[in-house]
């Protein structure tokens, strides 16, 4: 399985982003699926995620200001990020829900200045 998560970037404070998660080996329709963020120092936290049913759930923190989809045509998983804070700033990885240990990939960095 791989997992190759793109679309990071710096941005200023209020700003937006897309985050794109394409996958091989998995599919992501039939799957649950997330988004995780890390911070260095901090612990690896879920902030998205989507069941293969379409429930839905954010962390309270990005409540109102992050969106997950998913395209099944493509495999691939998506986060727009809106209205963006300094707090945002971390790594995003894509994975499954729960995670599994061996699909981490790289990650993207969004770095939010302020």
């Amino acid at each position: 399985v791989q997992l190759q998560a793109s679309g990071g970037g710096l941005v200023q404070t209020g700003g937006s982003l897309r985050l794109s998660c394409l996958a091989s080996g998995l599919y992501v329709r039939f799957d649950d699926m997330g988004w995780y963020r890390q911070v260095p120092g901090k612990l690896r936290e879920l902030v998205a995620g989507m069941t293969d049913g379409g429930e839905i759930n954010y962390v309270d923190s990005v409540k109102g200001r992050f969106t997950i989809s998913r395209d099944s045509t493509k495999n691939a998983l998506y986060l727009q990020m809106n209205d963006l804070k300094p707090e945002d700033t971390a790594v995003y990885y894509c994975n499954t829900v729960p995670y599994l240990t061996n699909y981490w990939g790289q990650g993207t960095l969004v770095t939010v200045s302020s």
